[in-house]
């Protein structure tokens, strides 16, 4: 079975080329209903298709040396969707962690759920803390945004802090994140056409590269990832200076 990440080439034997300026892409994973729609299908039949794009795109990330991806998997907002489509997702996400434990030994990933995990029934939010748990040690890193807020996330991290009583800086406030820890996305790729960044990673993002493509998330190729990738290195990073000739 190949591995989550790895040396592995793409489809058409020419990955691209990834160095230090890539180390962290995000995914906004959209369009699984309309995928399903369009097929006459129901919306659960998309989500279903769209896990297995995401196994298959996380895997590509890897192969081709980024060494952290992230992707958001379910929003705040998204228990207000039909009870069956959130039935469905809470499924996948215990299938998925299913196979991140028999495949640990040999993907060597660290997987981090980012969200409050209280909103999820006790089962799976006792298996997705013991997967982070037993995967801390690994260096290679698969964040998964689930019942995950931007907002939500920056106003729990100034709680954390106020609590405590401590000064509100970017540096302590950024400690208080989901994220603590991991660098900033470079890059964050949305697909389905949509051009918005739905309360995702709104303090992490604040310097990211996106790249919006129309391709809807079950049809997400490496191709497309290999596209992304080559926008990312045609722009020229500023952080709000200057690029130095």
């Amino acid at each position: 079975m190949p591995r989550l990440f790895g040396k592995s080439k793409s489809a058409d034997n020419a990955p691209v080329s990834v160095d230090e300026r890539l180390c962290h892409i995000a995914f906004i994973m959209d369009g699984n209903g309309r995928w399903a729609k369009s097929r006459g299908m129901p919306r659960e039949y998309g989500h279903s298709k769209g896990a297995e794009t995401f196994k298959k795109i996380v895997r590509y990330c890897g192969d081709i040396g980024i060494k952290i991806v992230t992707v958001y998997a379910f929003s705040t907002e998204n228990w207000s969707r039909p009870d069956a489509e959130v039935r469905r997702i809470m499924s996948l996400l215990g299938e998925y962690i299913d196979g991140a434990e028999r495949e640990l030994d040999e993907n060597k990933i660290r997987y981090v759920f980012l969200g409050d995990k209280d909103a999820f029934d006790a089962h799976l939010r006792e298996r997705m803390i013991n997967l982070e748990q037993i995967s801390a040690g690994y260096e290679l890193r698969l964040n998964i945004a689930a019942n995950y807020g931007g907002r939500a996330e920056i106003v729990r991290a100034a709680s954390i802090l106020a609590s405590r009583g401590e000064e509100i800086t970017e540096a302590s406030l950024s400690s208080c994140l989901y994220t603590a820890g991991c660098p900033d996305p470079d890059l964050i790729v949305r697909t389905a056409n949509e051009q918005r960044v739905s309360n995702f990673l709104l303090w992490q993002g604040a310097y990211s590269e996106y790249y919006f493509t129309p391709t809807l998330w079950p049809d997400m190729t490496p191709d497309d990832v290999d596209a992304a990738v080559r926008d990312f290195y045609s722009r020229g990073r500023r952080y709000g200076g200057v690029v130095n000739k």
